[in-house]
């Protein structure tokens, strides 16, 4: 028997010792769901692994940047993970790349890791990569998970498979070292060239290990997955789930989560706070809609929400209030949901204080962590059990990992799960670990010597033309808490004061407009009322208080469209991308700067 797994793809025959499971993994086709059982996958990993060697993939290399390498671009679905797990039993390297990348960054990266057989995951994607096959000559193979005419589809690859073969897998599986590369994943990062973090079976088993017994997962647990597995933070969840048994079920796409939370009924799942904010915002325009009592009672209930502390009694009249909220109000929410969520895991960015205290309060904890690509990815994370949780912190550190602050407030970090290096680039890693520390680029402080707090990005903060400091993560955090106000980024270096681009939240905004009948035709005419100028106005200078003078926006400018990541604002895990969006709107952050320019001026309005 097995005691843990050692290497990612160890989890299958761990899975078959311990809990072997009927939907191990589960994904919809045509409307139905598909369902892989643990010795389902145990054997079509087997044969996959066997094609993949006819196809002239190497078994057994171990010289790390020697190995193979296999890409995929795809979303989340079953294949995803067989074809992980194939190309881990060889000693192959998987190279996972966002559906949504740009053709210069995708020929970058397939050049750049040398990628031999690429798998895409449906007709969109296949054209795609065709149109530009010439830019990538390391590419053999080209397979589609989707079934897509004149084109190879992936079971082809099981066809190959040859008994003889299996016994060989075996034992090159089995002499694989936890130490070895096992994927190497391109950061999308904020600005520059994409950088290839290698990441062993080690590093990133060692953070499933040590965040297993954090969250509530066991046998009897269901996740639902829809964060792509092309980051490291669904990745390395994704094998926690299963080192624990629990079935994973891939969501069929971004929007239709809803219907698949409501069908699934997880009892777990990950989310980033982009997501978490618009379900807040749906969730309060149907309160909106309410009339009379139900409207009372809605409104009362996220009162008594805001107000929720963890750790904290507040006494057993507001305990009582609770739970009359619960069970009238927050009940819903959580049917909406599945009705068995116990919690959700949020990672990527900061989310709203108030988010985390009103879904708390309604019987939906959740747990903010802290970790990066190169980190696999978890440094702290606040746990299930509350006395471990704080709000706005991203939770203690975690057991086998240590963290020290530079003197600057930089978080250090050390452990099994730091990354062997950055791929082809030595000079990269020399700047990322000294001494064996990995410099995060996060500014943060303790608290209470247990809680880790991000304060910001140490790329990001700015100094002012009179030499002020300031942090714009906090502000732009802070002014997200209005329903008016979608995404925000904070700008003003060298400059004499700090300002901000603003992209309105126009669901709300419309329905605001149309109760003061404000009629529009489009977003930019909807953006020139004086009213709705007005509106942002006193949003400002109510998140304005609680910031210093530096720190306050003095001016701003409503943009008419949101930031995506087709856009380019975005990277794919929805951070904005900072550098672009600068060069993208120096034309309106230029005309905030310039006298008399028309824009809104806080000051003198």
């Amino acid at each position: 028997m097995m005691d843990q797994p050692q290497r990612l793809f160890d989890v299958i025959t761990y899975q078959l010792e311990n809990y072997p499971k009927q939907d191990m993994l589960a994904g919809k086709e045509n409307g139905q769901w598909k369902k892989y059982s643990t010795k389902e996958v145990a054997d079509i990993t087997l044969k996959f692994s066997s094609g993949l060697l006819k196809l002239g993939i190497r078994a057994g290399i171990t010289h790390n940047e020697e190995k193979d390498k296999i890409a995929v671009i795809s979303p989340n679905r079953p294949e995803w993970l067989l074809t992980d797990l194939a190309c881990q039993q060889l000693g192959a390297v998987l190279t996972p790349i966002y559906p949504t990348i740009s053709e210069h960054e995708l020929a970058y990266v397939l050049n750049d890791a040398e990628a031999r057989i690429l798998f895409v995951s449906d007709k969109e994607l296949l054209d795609k990569v065709v149109a530009m096959r010439d830019k990538f000559p390391t590419i053999r193979e080209i397979f589609t998970f989707n079934k897509v005419e004149g084109a190879r589809h992936w079971t082809e690859v099981l066809e190959l498979a040859q008994e003889e073969d299996f016994v060989r897998i075996k034992e090159v599986s089995k002499n694989i070292s936890p130490d070895e590369l096992v994927t190497i994943i391109y950061t999308s990062g904020t600005t520059g060239t994409p950088k290839g973090v290698m990441l062993s079976h080690h590093n990133i088993m060692s953070n499933v290990l040590a965040c297993k017994p954090y969250l509530p997962v066991n046998k009897d647990a269901k996740a639902l997955s829809f964060l792509p597995l092309n980051h490291i933070f669904e990745r390395m969840v994704t094998y926690l789930y299963l080192t624990s048994g629990v079935p994973i079920y891939y969501a069929e796409s971004m929007d239709t989560i809803g219907d698949n939370l409501k069908e699934v009924k997880p009892t777990i799942f990950t989310t980033v706070p982009r997501l978490l904010e618009k379900v807040y915002e749906r969730i309060m325009t149907t309160g909106l809609e309410l009339k009379g009592i139900k409207r009372a009672l809605f409104f009362w209930a996220v009162d008594i929400g805001k107000r929720y502390e963890i750790n904290k009694d507040q006494g057993a009249w507001y305990n009582l209030q609770l739970k009359l909220a619960n069970k009238l109000v927050f009940s819903k929410w959580r049917a909406a949901l599945g009705g068995n969520i116990q919690a959700i895991v949020n990672g990527a960015a900061a989310c709203q204080v108030r988010l985390l205290k009103i879904f708390t309060a309604g019987g939906i904890p959740i747990m903010e962590g802290y970790g990066l690509t190169e980190t696999s990815p978890v440094i702290s994370v606040n746990r299930y059990t509350v006395e471990d949780r704080m709000f706005g912190t991203v939770g203690p550190i975690i057991s086998n990992v240590q963290v020290k602050l530079a003197e600057d407030g930089e978080i250090l970090c050390k452990g099994p799960n730091v990354t062997i290096g950055y791929y082809k680039r030595p000079d990269l890693t020399a700047d990322a670990i000294k001494d064996g520390w990995f410099h995060t680029g996060d500014i943060g402080v303790l608290i209470d010597n247990k809680f880790l707090k991000i304060t910001d990005r140490k790329k990001e903060l700015f100094k002012t033309s009179g030499g002020k400091f300031v942090a714009p993560q906090p502000i732009e955090n802070k002014f997200k808490e209005s329903p008016f106000i979608e995404q925000i980024m904070i700008v003003g270096e060298d400059r004499k004061f700090t300002a901000a681009l603003i992209v309105p939240s126009f669901g709300n905004l419309r329905n605001w407009a149309q109760k003061h009948d404000i009629a529009a035709n489009s977003n930019e005419e909807l953006l020139k009322n004086a009213e709705v100028l007005e509106l942002f106005k006193q949003a400002v200078d109510k998140y304005n208080q609680f910031f210093s003078h530096i720190e306050q926006v003095k001016k701003f400018v409503l943009l008419p469209h949101e930031w995506t990541v087709d856009g380019g604002e975005l990277t794919p895990t929805l951070k904005a991308k900072r550098k672009v969006i600068l060069e993208k709107f120096k034309n309106e952050i230029a005309g905030i700067y310039a006298p008399a320019n028309g824009k809104v001026d806080i000051e003198s309005l």
